[in-house]
C-alpha cells in the first residue's frame, strides 16, 4: 500500500543519483534531442448569431479537431458560462498530466520487470482566479490505483513513480506541482 510521493522538480540525473541501487533501471539518456510537432484545429461554434456583442450573447462551445482522430466537444468551465457536457480546457490539463504519468509510469515499469495488471486514476486539480479576470493552477495531485502480479513488486512499484514523473513530458512543462498518491497493491 503506498503512501504519498512527493514529487519535486528535480530532473532525471537528480533522480539517478538519489536512486543509486535501488534496482531500477534509468532508460539511456542521449546527447541528441528530438523535437516533435502537434497540430490541432479549435473552431469556436458558439456564435448565437450576434457574435460576442455581449458577455451573455455567446457559448463558449468549440470543436478540437485532430487529423485522424474523434472530434472533442469544448467549452468553458460551467463556472464561466460554459457546457457542462463538454470537455473544458481545465479538465483536459489535468487529463493531459494523469495521462502522460500513467504511459511513463507502464513504460518504466515494464523495462525494470514489474508487471502491471491494471491502473486507474482519480486526478484532481485546484486551480485559483484573481480578481483581473486571470487564473492559474496551483497543484495537481495524480491518485493512481495500480495492482501488479505479485506482492514482491510492490515496493518498486511505488519507488517507480518517482522515475515516471522525471521522465513525464506534461509534467516537464508545467510551472506548478504535480503530486502522486499512490496506492499499489498485488493480485493476491
Amino acid at each position: 500500500h503506498g503512501g504519498p510521493v512527493a514529487l519535486g522538480e528535480g530532473r532525471v540525473e537528480a533522480f539517478k543519483h538519489l536512486h543509486a541501487g535501488e534496482g531500477t533501471r534509468m532508460p539511456e539518456l542521449r546527447a541528441m534531442s528530438h523535437t516533435h510537432h502537434y497540430a490541432l484545429s479549435m473552431e469556436w461554434t458558439g456564435n448565437l448569431g450576434t457574435g460576442t456583442d455581449h458577455y451573455r450573447s455567446y457559448k463558449r462551445d468549440h470543436r478540437i479537431s485532430i487529423n485522424g482522430k474523434p472530434e472533442l466537444p469544448g467549452s468553458a468551465d460551467p463556472t464561466f458560462r460554459g457546457d457542462p457536457g463538454r470537455h473544458n480546457p481545465e479538465d483536459l490539463l489535468v487529463a493531459a498530466l494523469s495521462a502522460c504519468h500513467m504511459m511513463s509510469y507502464l513504460h518504466v515499469c515494464a523495462i525494470n520487470g514489474v508487471v502491471v495488471t491494471a491502473y486507474v486514476d482519480h486526478a484532481t486539480g485546484t486551480m485559483e482566479t484573481s480578481s483581473d479576470g486571470s487564473g492559474r493552477f496551483l497543484e495537481v495531485t495524480l491518485h493512481p490505483e495500480v495492482r501488479v502480479r505479485d506482492e514482491a513488486m510492490v515496493s518498486k512499484a511505488i519507488v517507480l513513480h518517482h522515475q515516471a514523473h522525471e521522465l513525464c513530458f506534461i509534467a516537464n512543462s508545467v510551472n506548478f506541482p504535480v503530486r502522486c498518491e499512490p496506492e499499489v497493491r498485488s493480485l493476491n
